[in-house]
C-alpha cells in the first residue's frame, strides 16, 4: 500500500512494487540546457551579424577615408621622419597575438624612450599614459585628439584580428599582468571603439574601464554595437579623455 509524504501530502517517492517516483531533478536540468543551449545560439547570431556588420562597414569606411588617409600619410611625413604607420604586436581573442596598426603620432625611437618616462606615467594598472607626453609629434597630437590615429586599425578589423566595437587590444605585458577577472577581457575580439571609450576614455581607471568592457561582454548585442557606434561619433568629436 502506498504511503503519503508527511510534508507535501503527496505519494511518497516508493511505492508497493519497490519502484521510485521520478524526481523533478531530470526536468530542471533539462530546462537548463534548453536555457544554455538558447544562450549559445543567441551569442552565435550576435557573433556573426555583428561580423558582417565588421565587414560591410569596414569596406565602406575604407573607400570613404581613402583621401583622408593620404592627407594623414603627407602630414606625417612632412612633420617629422620615420615611417608612416607604427605596428605593434597586441594580445586579440583567447591570447592569440597580432600586429596591430596605427598612424604615427610619436617620434620614431619612441618605444626606446618609454624606459626613461616610467616613473612620469599617470595611468592605473598596468598601462603607461602620460597626458603631455614628450614623445608625441605635433601632427601626432591632433591626430590622437580626434582618434584619427586609430583609422588603419580598419585593416585590423577586415583582416577579422579586431572588431569595430569592443575592448581596446593590450600589450603582451599588460596582460601578462593580468587577474583572472580581467583576463575576461580577451573572451572576444578587441575593438577600435568600445563602451569604454565612449565612457570618458583615458579619463577611466584601468579598473573602471575593464569593468565596462566585462558589461560589454556579458550585455552583447547587436542594438549594444550599433549604440556604441553612435555614441562613438561626438566621443570623437569632443576629444575628450583622449591623449
Amino acid at each position: 500500500m502506498d504511503t503519503l509524504n508527511p510534508n507535501s501530502g503527496k505519494q511518497a517517492s516508493s511505492t508497493s512494487s519497490g519502484s521510485r517516483v521520478q524526481s523533478p531533478r531530470p526536468a530542471r536540468t533539462a530546462f537548463d540546457a534548453s536555457t544554455n543551449s538558447l544562450r549559445a545560439g543567441r551569442k552565435t547570431f550576435v557573433y556573426i551579424v555583428t561580423g558582417l556588420l565588421d565587414i560591410a562597414l569596414t569596406t565602406a569606411a575604407l573607400l570613404v577615408l581613402f583621401p583622408v588617409f593620404l592627407v594623414i600619410a603627407i602630414v606625417i611625413k612632412t612633420d617629422s621622419s620615420g615611417g608612416i604607420l607604427f605596428k605593434q604586436k597586441r594580445i586579440g581573442q583567447f591570447g592569440a597575438e597580432f600586429w596591430f596598426y596605427k598612424f604615427r603620432s610619436m617620434v620614431a625611437d619612441a618605444e626606446e624612450l618609454r624606459a626613461a618616462l616610467l616613473k612620469q606615467n599617470e595611468a592605473s594598472g598596468p598601462l603607461f599614459k602620460i597626458k603631455q607626453d614628450p614623445r608625441i609629434t605635433r601632427s601626432g597630437r591632433f591626430l590622437r585628439k580626434y582618434s584619427l590615429d586609430e583609422l588603419p586599425q580598419l585593416i585590423n578589423v577586415l583582416k577579422m584580428d579586431m572588431s569595430l566595437v569592443g575592448p581596446r587590444p593590450a600589450l603582451p605585458a599588460e596582460v601578462a599582468q593580468y587577474n583572472s577577472y580581467q583576463l575576461r577581457r580577451l573572451d572576444v575580439k578587441p575593438g577600435i571603439t568600445g563602451l569604454w571609450q565612449v565612457s570618458g576614455r583615458s579619463d577611466l581607471t584601468f579598473e573602471r574601464s575593464v569593468e565596462l568592457d566585462i558589461e560589454f561582454i556579458e550585455r552583447q548585442s547587436i542594438l549594444l554595437y550599433v549604440i556604441i557606434m553612435f555614441k562613438t561619433i561626438p566621443a570623437v568629436l569632443q576629444g575628450r579623455g583622449a591623449y
